[in-house]
């Protein structure tokens, strides 16, 4: 919790205020029972009407400054909080888009979640009720205290035998529920993956009619989410009860004894009502602080998540000095592996070994291989994604290491795996990599053509301004896949990676898209990576995996008299197309 207390640095105002018009909310409410004492003692008893007029009066005064106090201060108090939650919010967003793949992967991305929602929530609360009765309840509470010891020494020793074994049950139910809420955020963690997972692949479960095993395992985690919290709201619940317990036995005996001094003239009523009421504030206030300690551990937990996350050590480093976008042309060589091989953080055996290859400018090399044989893995060394473990990728004559991540990535456009649209206007997705660099309308369209695309908008017949919903769930795949390739080709790149882009095209769009990329070839070289050979074979090069290696490099017709790797790609696509 310490890291984020930078947050409340802009509230320092409101960090003062909202206390200090508590205390000042406190302080006119242990006047309350003194006032009391005077009406019941000097008015009612003595039947002098001008005494319990004048103390009703500044009863209301009491009450009425007392309120105002608790408005402002609450007002203030909630100021800090969500201005606390907002910066927290923001710099904890931004520290997720700096991640590494490898900080996401070892987190979780159904974590960073809850952290960015839940955790955050329930700092904020933390920090508002903090605020407010942090220092009001105990001042409350010895406060109390001290004013019954002003009226009678003996009658007030019972104060300070109840409130030392309040503060030992709250102590020990403290320490117990603080490591119970941590492992619920987990819980809740795995609950949150659950449902992104299920909401996310609703289509594939009601395909495979999975639903009801589904629905199984959400329940097996909601009801273990449900048990641990049961477990832990049982501890807390114990400090209500016990508070009040103590407090009225303890309030039994003000009464008793009260009463025995008031036979003995010792006490007065009016002075026993004060001790009484003064019993009464101190159990109220023994409630609040029971409850804020509940909040302080929760919000604790989730404060403890966030700062983990906030000090994770990016795994990735951007050390780099130059600027790809401004790098010079050395000889026509554009992106070179020298010997790459790669594992992914854990994995232990390399997934790439030993490999070596040079795109030239202008040129179009292919990568192909069997399903695991590391093409994919390659695209994500190039946009350095990811560290090699040895060897080097080189961009334009420099290790992509030597340049800064923002200008390699803008150098380099890739068009992933998976289409990944975002809700918005078309406009808007298309630009997305270009917010420092405005496209012109007329760029779009040009990229539109040059993917297939443009048919597609022009059909929808609100042109450039027509709203992809969440995820591009109102496009096909082969739709969403033309408008991804065409958001990397708005950008003003030298070179783009086509990672099995095009596997939801038909051959003769697939083949109208490899030519129009072939026009470009003045200013783009392009690396396609495939699964189809009819998607490589026309390329300048092709590069030949098997299980992280090379097993060739060459063009189609060099492939087919040497790489028995693949001759039995093209063999198990035996149609015509393949050949």
């Amino acid at each position: 919790m310490k890291k984020l207390f930078k947050y409340l640095k802009n509230y320092k105002k409101e960090c003062v205020i909202a206390p200090s018009f508590k205390m000042l909310e406190a302080l006119f409410e242990l006047f309350v029972p003194l006032v009391m004492t005077k009406i019941i003692d000097e008015g009612i008893k003595a039947l002098n009407t001008s005494v319990v007029i004048k103390n009703g009066i500044i009863l209301f005064l009491l009450g009425f400054v007392g309120l105002t106090c608790s408005l402002i201060a609450q007002y203030f108090a909630a100021r800090a909080a969500i201005g606390f939650a907002n910066g927290v919010r923001k710099d904890l967003y931004k520290k997720i888009l700096s991640f590494a793949h490898e900080n996401t992967d070892k987190i979780g991305s159904s974590s960073l979640i809850t952290r960015m929602t839940n955790d955050i929530n329930s700092v904020q609360n933390g920090v508002n009720m903090v605020l407010r009765l942090a220092l009001r309840s105990p001042f409350i509470v010895f406060g109390a205290m001290i004013m019954a010891f002003t009226i009678n020494v003996k009658a007030a020793i019972i104060f300070t035998l109840v409130i030392p074994i309040l503060f030992v049950i709250v102590s020990y139910i403290t320490f117990t529920t603080i490591p119970r809420y941590k492992n619920i955020q987990k819980t809740l963690d795995k609950l949150t993956l659950h449902v992104r997972e299920n909401l996310s692949g609703a289509r594939v479960i009601r395909a495979f009619d999975a639903s009801d095993e589904e629905e199984k395992e959400f329940n097996e985690d909601n009801d273990l989410f449900y048990r641990m919290n049961i477990v832990t709201s049982r501890i807390s619940a114990v400090l209500n009860p016990a508070t009040i317990i103590i407090v009225n036995l303890a309030l039994v005996v003000v009464i008793y004894q009260g009463g025995n001094f008031v036979n003995n003239g010792i006490l007065t009523n009016g002075q026993v009502i004060a001790l009484i009421n003064y019993m009464s504030q101190i159990l109220i206030e023994l409630v609040k602080l029971t409850n804020l300690f509940v909040t302080i551990n929760k919000a604790l937990a989730s404060a403890g998540r966030i700062s983990d996350t906030l000090s994770t050590e990016v795994a990735l480093s951007d050390d780099g000095k130059l600027n790809a976008e401004e790098a010079s042309d050395l000889g026509d060589t554009v992106l070179e592996f020298r010997d790459v091989s790669f594992a992914y953080p854990g994995a232990g055996d390399n997934c790439l070994e030993n490999i070596s290859f040079k795109l030239h400018k202008g040129e179009t090399v292919g990568i192909i291989g069997a399903t695991g044989s590391g093409k994919s893995s390659l695209s994500h060394l190039m946009m350095r994604f990811y560290d090699t473990g040895s060897g080097s990728v080189i961009y334009k004559g420099n290790d992509v290491k030597d340049y800064t991540l923002t200008s390699l990535r803008k150098a380099i456009s890739i068009v992933p795996q998976k289409a990944q649209l975002f809700s918005g206007s078309v406009r808007d997705n298309l630009t997305l990599g270009c917010k420092d660099n405005p496209v012109s309308d007329e760029r779009i369209w040009e990229a539109l053509s040059l993917s297939e695309a443009r048919e597609i908008i022009e059909k929808k017949g609100e042109g450039l301004d027509y709203m992809i919903t969440e995820a591009g769930s109102n496009l096909s795949g082969g739709q969403k896949q033309r408008l991804t390739i065409a958001r990397a080709l708005c950008e003003d790149s030298s070179l783009l990676i086509l990672d099995d882009s095009s596997s939801a095209l038909d051959y003769a769009t697939d083949a109208r898209l490899r030519a129009n990329l072939k026009s470009l070839k003045d200013r783009l070289s392009v690396i396609i990576i495939a699964q189809r050979v009819v998607s490589v074979k026309d390329a300048d090069h092709i590069l030949v995996l098997e299980d992280g290696r090379m097993a060739g490099f060459g063009t189609h017709d060099e492939l087919l008299a040497t790489c028995d790797v693949y001759k039995e790609i093209v063999a198990s696509q035996s149609g015509k197309e393949a050949m």
